[in-house]
């Protein structure tokens, strides 16, 4: 018997059940206080169409809502679930996943998103960063993988702006607005 179609380059391939696979995600969803999608990523044909995922997406928030469990199992699928303030973020896996690692990699993804957005993982924060959001859930699963599961190691990754990075940026500032001349006239002056 066949389980779910990964998607590699853009073909489907089969995975036959009981195999052991590195596609262990086959979603990464992130809905606001209302149910209403923020972020979905579908790594697999589970749910191939957008009326499908909605409709999943719905079900999803309702059995959370009546639910203080972090672990549900909906459609067929597990389903861990993290709150923060007015978002709700998901990571599906299959029916007989290891949930320690689909709660690993959506820690990670929590982890990263508070620190990146300024400790702030608010449905405004997201929406304005969602460029931000999307590095992050490439960095940590990709294709329904699991590459990182450390945050910190995420961080490091997508941080813009370094140290020398600043620094050089304030160097070719300078040099382009000709204030490093004056500058150098100064210090001269000075030292005389």
């Amino acid at each position: 018997m066949e389980g779910s179609l990964p998607v590699l380059g853009g073909e489907l391939t089969r995975v036959a059940e009981g195999d052991p696979t590195l596609y262990t995600v086959r979603a990464a969803i992130i809905l606001d206080q209302d149910g209403h999608r923020l972020v979905a990523k579908y790594y697999d044909c589970t749910f191939p169409s957008l009326v499908e995922q909605q409709e999943f997406e719905k079900k999803l928030f309702l059995k959370t809502q009546r639910s203080e469990s972090e672990v549900v199992l909906v459609d067929g699928v597990t389903a861990l679930c993290q709150r923060s303030s007015d978002v709700m973020c998901f990571i599906i896996g299959g029916p007989d996943e290891n949930e320690l690692m689909l709660l690993s990699a959506l820690t990670c993804l929590c982890e990263s998103l508070y620190h990146i957005l300024r400790k702030s993982l608010e449905r405004n924060s997201l929406l304005e960063n969602m460029d931000t959001v999307f590095l992050v859930l490439d960095e940590i699963i990709d294709r329904g993988v699991i590459l990182e599961c450390e945050s910190q190691q995420v961080i490091e990754r997508l941080s813009f702006k370094t140290v020398s990075e600043q620094a050089f940026g304030f160097v070719l500032f300078d040099y382009i607005t000709g204030n490093n001349e004056q500058r150098e006239g100064q210090r001269r002056a000075a030292l005389e």
